[in-house]
């Protein structure tokens, strides 16, 4: 039985399982601080959207308190967006806090 036919296996020797450069890191020092540029910007703009959520939260509070909204369905969805928003910024900040200490703690 001849299976060097099949093109997924042939394609399969090219990969090399063992390999240690890793074509996502960044290479140069320009190329590392755009990384972590970046890396900024989106921890700011999960913030931002947690903020976002939390007004748009408060709003829906406030429309369903004064009357002008009688849907406690969409102020339920925004509360629980809003909700689960700001645990998973809570979780993001606890993991960067806890890899700083851990950093700080290393012994050279």
């Amino acid at each position: 039985m001849n299976i060097s036919n099949i093109s997924s296996i042939r394609n399969l020797e090219e990969v090399s399982r063992y390999s240690t450069a890793n074509p996502l890191a960044p290479q140069t020092k320009a190329e590392k601080a755009t990384s972590f540029d970046a890396l900024l910007n989106d921890a700011m703009g999960l913030v931002k959207e947690t903020n976002d959520y939390s007004n748009k939260a408060e709003e829906e509070k406030i429309k369903f308190a004064t009357g002008e909204s009688d849907s406690l369905h969409d102020l339920m969805i925004a509360q629980q967006k809003a909700t689960v928003s700001l645990q998973y910024t809570a979780a993001v900040k606890n993991s960067v806090v806890e890899a700083y200490r851990t950093i700080m703690n290393m012994q050279f």
